[in-house]
């Protein structure tokens, strides 16, 4: 299990002050407000979420920006609100507007969240959307199967071409043994063709006691594994030959890096998704989710669609048909 970052716990009791409460709309982070400039309002708050796990729908106030007694430093008071309560703590921010302070300083112009590499990972929706949602997913999870479910198709089919989604693999080999082979097929998948990748992480999601089988035998699973990824080859007619060799291979570099990378970000299981930059940790519900989405949205400019229900899921008939928190 890794471990989480000690910063949490040094700010854990406005978080617990605040957790005990109910739902509350959102307040935009820059409401009465000193910070006017929105870019650096954004990075605020995404710093902040981030950096102290805020739960999604709980609101992040920007208060006003007075001197302090620290040279070089404003105080900028920052409210936490939930269901009409609210927790308020004093951070501080430099008077260039680029490091925000509070028992530690943080880079405003890079934040790692904001900055994870998507470069030939499959993308589901609008390749050019301003939002992205970026999930560290591992495909023998439960709780990833219950979020998936939720992603798709009520989440995509909310948003279409303002959002796209991208998965990442943090397989949480300790505990799940099919969970790196299945990462490597649909690597090799991807490899190849972009739908027929979704189409194998819808059909894992969907069928995962296909896969572990009643007597749980990993080397059972592993055939399983392929023999759903030669379905998908042959559907989208992917060249056999180079999709053959790659299973065979089982090269498992690329998924190390993306589970290194999980660790450097603080993921301590998964579902992790990461909506630009701000984090939702586990498995939501659709709507929760959405708060996030729409933040963001409005965050870049584009008018989030009206609140309505989520669409109801849909279950994968046949490994060939078409578009699943642990640790």
């Amino acid at each position: 299990m890794r471990q989480l970052p000690l910063r949490l716990a040094l700010y854990s009791a406005v978080i617990v002050a605040v957790a005990a409460i109910g739902c509350k709309a959102q307040n935009s982070a820059t409401q009465n407000s000193t910070i006017q400039n929105p870019t650096l309002a954004r990075h605020i708050e995404v710093m902040v979420r981030s950096q102290f796990n805020v739960p999604g729908d709980y609101s992040v106030t920007l208060g006003q920006r007075t001197p302090s007694k620290f040279p070089g430093y404003d105080t900028l008071r920052i409210t936490l609100a939930h269901a009409g309560r609210t927790t308020s703590t004093d951070f501080l921010i430099s008077t260039d507007n680029k490091t925000l302070a509070r028992l530690e300083t943080f880079d405003l112009d890079h934040i790692p969240a904001q900055n994870i590499p998507i470069d030939g990972r499959p993308i589901r929706g609008n390749p050019n959307a301003k939002v992205t949602v970026i999930s560290f997913d591992d495909l023998e999870c439960p709780f990833c199967a219950a979020m998936h479910r939720e992603l798709f198709p009520g989440t995509m089919d909310r948003y279409k071409d303002t959002v796209r989604f991208v998965y990442k693999d943090d397989p949480l080999v300790e505990i799940h043994p099919w969970a790196m082979h299945a990462a490597v097929d649909a690597n090799c998948i991807a490899a190849q063709n972009d739908k027929a990748y979704w189409s194998y992480v819808d059909y894992l999601h969907a069928h995962g006691d296909e896969v572990s089988g009643t007597d749980h035998n990993a080397q059972k699973s592993f055939a399983t594994l392929d023999r759903i990824a030669n379905d998908q080859g042959k559907a989208f007619s992917l060249d056999s030959t180079k999709l053959d060799a790659c299973l065979a291979k089982q090269d498992e570099t690329t998924i190390r890096e993306s589970m290194h990378e999980a660790d450097a970000l603080g993921v301590d299981g998964t579902p992790s998704i990461f909506i630009d930059g701000e984090h939702i940790n586990g498995a939501l519900p659709a709507e929760q989710v959405w708060i996030v989405i729409d933040r963001a949205l409005k965050a870049a400019g584009v008018q989030p669609p009206p609140a309505s229900s989520p669409t109801a899921p849909v279950t994968q008939p046949a490994p060939a048909a078409t578009p699943e928190q642990e640790k």
